[in-house]
């Protein structure tokens, strides 16, 4: 097929993609632990019944030893065409009414401008509705050999590398479509080229044997609460730029957001300033961030007149794109245990078993030329590049089990609106439609090249 092709027949057959979409937001595959299992899966069924009738030689969900199952299914091409992989996702990231929302999240709702409201609407059903009009636009014979892998955990504890660790033969392929990420505004093309990378510990601090009377033991006996507050502001500058001696930084080139975008896409109070300095990307595509996600004390309602003993803080530090994470880790903890105030006991544990490792995408082979040219043609524009603050720890999982294989990253999730893992969440019906035609168009460029 050629453009004038593809896209027609992707524009015919909207509606019905749309509708498909609407009916999987509607089911909350949350697969979170202490969440309900039937929903998610139900929606692992209704994976299945959206693609049974696309050709797939082989489509089921796959065994595994524990977890939420996922997809698997394989379209044969044309003999000696290349081998495309499409990925993923069916869960969702939870919606608890506290976030915020104004539309119920699991019913998608259509606003005024155009967009589709609901919990999944993006991240990733909208990427599981790309990949459905891709093989409906080629009625099920696409021009080379599709592999499909819909995880069904991304969200939560994975256990997709497991099963490609397990299982190679089955990600064996040319190209990766990892259709989890988007364009950093609707209607502007974006290729995902980068991800930091993601690790994290834990730090206890004691400074008392325990509670103590705030009046008769406060200005000389050390609150852990304060002793804590002081290490924490020793990792960042007045600015809010991360100062810990030894960490990998990346420069950034690619296109950027406007800080008046940032500002909007994160919802961020008015009057409340942006910490760093320097581009946008160069603060969340390629340099260092560190977050403090948990925090263990006493509770405000459950609070009285005592010093408190001991706090625990789990800190997250995302890295560089090029950034080797044990290295990075261990910079984090060196930087800590040389700032602990006032002499406090302290136990700094480095989760060494749940490292995120960053990844950068090659873009100077076949799969990225047609790529950029498919993305040309379905927005009428070159692409730009953009890195990901996110981490996706599965691609260097794939990377090992398919060493030649390029990859590529996209989807409908436009930073700007989107909204994902927040309230609110939505996505643009055109960003859908556009990259269902840019998708059907890189399969066809990928197979002419390849032959």
């Amino acid at each position: 097929m050629n453009a004038a092709d593809i896209r027609a027949r992707v524009a015919a057959m909207m509606p019905e993609i749309l509708t498909d979409l609407e009916g999987i937001v509607a089911i909350p595959s949350v697969a979170f632990p202490g969440y309900p299992p039937e929903p998610v899966r139900e929606m692992g069924e209704a994976t299945l019944d959206l693609f049974r009738d696309l050709g797939f030689a082989h489509l089921g969900l796959m065994d595994v030893p524990s977890g939420y199952p996922p997809v698997f299914g394989e379209i044969q091409g044309p003999a000696g065409s290349p081998t495309v992989m499409l990925y993923s996702h069916y869960d969702v990231q939870p919606a608890p009414p506290e976030q915020g929302w104004t539309t119920d999240p699991w019913s998608a709702t259509r606003m005024p401008d155009g967009r589709i409201y609901g919990r999944g609407a993006a991240d990733d059903k909208g990427g599981l509705a790309i990949h459905l009009g891709t093989l409906k636009a080629f009625g099920g014979r696409p021009p080379c050999t599709v592999r499909l892998i819909v995880e069904g955990m991304e969200e939560t504890s994975s256990n997709l590398d497991a099963f490609v660790e397990a299982n190679p033969e089955l990600f064996a392929c040319d190209l990766f479509v990892v259709c989890d990420s988007g364009n950093l505004r609707a209607g502007e093309p974006t290729l995902t080229t980068t991800q930091r990378g993601d690790v994290a510990c834990i730090v206890t601090l004691r400074t008392l044997s325990h509670p103590l009377h705030s009046g008769v033991f406060g200005g000389a006996a050390p609150d852990a609460m304060i002793a804590l507050a002081r290490l924490l502001a020793s990792l960042h500058d007045d600015e809010g730029n991360v100062v810990v001696e030894g960490l990998s930084r990346s420069g950034w080139e690619g296109v950027d957001l406007s800080a008046e975008d940032f500002r909007a896409a994160a919802d961020i109070p008015d009057g409340v300033e942006l910490t760093g300095s320097g581009s946008i990307g160069s603060r969340v595509w390629a340099g260092p961030s560190i977050s403090a996600i948990g925090l263990d004390m006493t509770s405000v309602e459950g609070s009285s007149n005592v010093l408190i003993p001991q706090v625990r803080v789990k800190l997250s530090m995302r890295i560089s794109p090029d950034a080797d994470p044990e290295r990075e880790l261990a910079s984090l903890v060196r930087h800590l245990e040389t700032h602990i105030p006032w002499s406090a006991e302290a136990t700094i544990e480095p989760i060494e078993w749940d490292l995120g490792y960053p990844f950068r995408c090659a873009t100077d082979g076949p799969g990225y030329g047609a790529a950029r040219r498919a993305m040309e043609v379905a927005y009428g524009r070159p692409p730009g590049e953009a890195g990901s603050g996110g981490s996706i720890p599965l691609l260097q999982t794939l990377q090992r089990a398919a060493p030649k294989a390029e990859f590529i990253l996209w989807g409908a999730e436009d930073v700007a609106r989107s909204r994902i893992h927040a309230s609110d969440e939505s996505v643009d019906p055109s960003e859908i439609e556009r990259m269902i035609v840019a998708q059907a168009f890189l399969l066809q460029e990928f197979a002419d090249a390849w032959s």
